[in-house]
């Protein structure tokens, strides 16, 4: 079981930057022969948030996950070996319990599994679900919202707002947005950020 963080990380928002810019130059060089999702501009709002997550917590991500991982604590040179391999867009890494789904809102509902697991165990243990402004609209992301509520699970879903749904702004393919909550043991956090990189690959080498 994991205990610890890697130290050898500083965690710094120049870290992270360092991190992701050294994938897009791996990207842009054909030297992963997969799809990437890099993030950008969202550096300090997770950090503050990972202030929060404890060791033995879950956090579960979409396909833009390295920086999750990395404040997580999974090292640096084995995240980069499983971008490189390929598995970017599906990084799971149970023994720090960091798990992520390719799938739009497909992490969604293993949060929510994950959650009711750990109090069977009556666990402390707490499930951060991150997702994007799009899958916060979706009938998934509500759903698994409502059970949670209901089942009082100790989660906090985190609503990372970057204003587009794929390559549409999201108030134009939805017309609405979902206000940040706290509610007992559910909680609710939302961010906003722009990031300088599409939605997938770095901006220089065509993907598909």
């Amino acid at each position: 079981m994991y205990d610890g963080l890697d130290m050898e990380f500083d965690r710094t928002v120049a870290s992270l930057i360092a991190f992701e810019t050294e994938i897009a130059a791996l990207f842009n060089a054909g030297q992963i022969r997969a799809p990437v999702h890099l993030s950008d501009g969202n550096e300090a709002q997770l950090i503050n948030i990972f202030r929060e997550v404890q060791a033995d917590d879950w956090v579960c991500c979409s396909w833009r996950s390295h920086y999750h991982c990395l404040l997580k604590g999974v090292p640096p040179e084995r995240l980069r070996a499983e971008i490189v391999a390929g598995r970017s867009i599906a990084l799971c890494f149970p023994e720090y319990r960091i798990v992520s789904s390719a799938i739009a809102g497909g992490n969604v509902p293993i949060a929510v599994g994950l959650a009711m697991a750990e109090r069977r165990k009556q666990s402390l243990a707490r499930v951060w679900c991150f997702v994007g402004d799009m899958v916060s609209e979706s009938g998934i992301f509500h759903e698994c919202v409502k059970y949670a509520a209901r089942q009082m699970l100790n989660m906090c879903f985190v609503i990372e707002n970057n204003g587009l749904s794929v390559c549409t702004p999201t108030a134009a393919a939805w017309g609405v947005t979902l206000p940040a909550m706290e509610d007992g043991a559910l909680m609710m956090k939302r961010y906003g950020y722009r990031s300088r990189y599409p939605h997938a690959g770095a901006g220089s080498r065509v993907q598909f």
